[in-house]
């Protein structure tokens, strides 16, 4: 089959859009920002991504509130210069999920998924305390996307990473995290989600030490 995304046809004539539940599996961005007036906000973003590496910098797109205008993640960053990436893991799936729920802005959502604040050392908001990973990052700027679409324009914001904080228990003795205790989550299509429970290593062929170094993350 193929079809047309031309702005308001559904040509797939599927009962589900299956765009979504083919660019998988997303990691998530599960995003804590300080507004302006010290309120906490939490939120799952499904489109983030890293963007380079030296210095590390990395990307969520967020479309707009159901409420109305921007929404609070976005707007807390601009205004405060800052958001923390906290990883979203197996354990913490269900506090994801309840972070989802759109709220006004008063609204602190650490309180609502019931997870615990632990402070950063750049950042103005606190962190996840549950979660085992997470990176302070310095707002950089925002990309404003129109669709034509009240609530699907989108506003890409991009930061640098700043500060990383890792669990010890997740290391191991390589120096590597292990994934497979970790457990994170990842974004599909509909209402479903994927866990990391299984991996495997494919070495680049052909590739030289400066390469390979670059794909482990390895200094040489």
């Amino acid at each position: 089959m193929h079809y047309s995304t031309k702005q308001g046809t559904r040509s797939h004539g599927l009962p589900y859009d299956p765009f979504k539940s083919s660019t998988i599996p997303r990691p998530i961005g599960w995003l804590s920002t300080q507004s302006k007036d010290g309120v906490d906000n939490l939120a799952p973003y499904s489109q983030w991504q890293n963007l380079t590496w030296d210095p590390p910098m990395v990307m969520f797109a967020a479309n707009q509130s159901v409420l109305g205008g921007r929404k609070d993640t976005v707007r807390n960053a601009e205004e405060t210069g800052w958001f923390v990436w906290n990883m979203a893991t197996w354990d913490l799936r269900e506090a994801v999920n309840i972070s989802s729920k759109a709220h006004t802005s008063d609204v602190d959502e650490f309180e609502s998924a019931g997870v615990n604040k632990d402070s950063s050392i750049e950042a103005p908001g606190p962190r996840v305390a549950e979660s085992p990973v997470h990176f302070e990052c310095e707002y950089v700027q925002t990309v404003r996307i129109p669709t034509g679409n009240e609530v699907s324009t989108v506003d890409l914001v991009i930061g640098r990473v700043a500060h990383v904080h890792i669990s010890d228990d997740i290391i191991l003795p390589s120096g590597k995290l292990d994934v497979l205790k970790i457990k994170p989550i990842a974004r599909l299509g509909y209402y479903d989600y994927t866990v990391i429970n299984e991996i495997f290593e494919m070495v680049a062929p052909a590739a030289s030490k400066e390469e390979l170094a670059g794909l482990e993350g390895r200094n040489v």
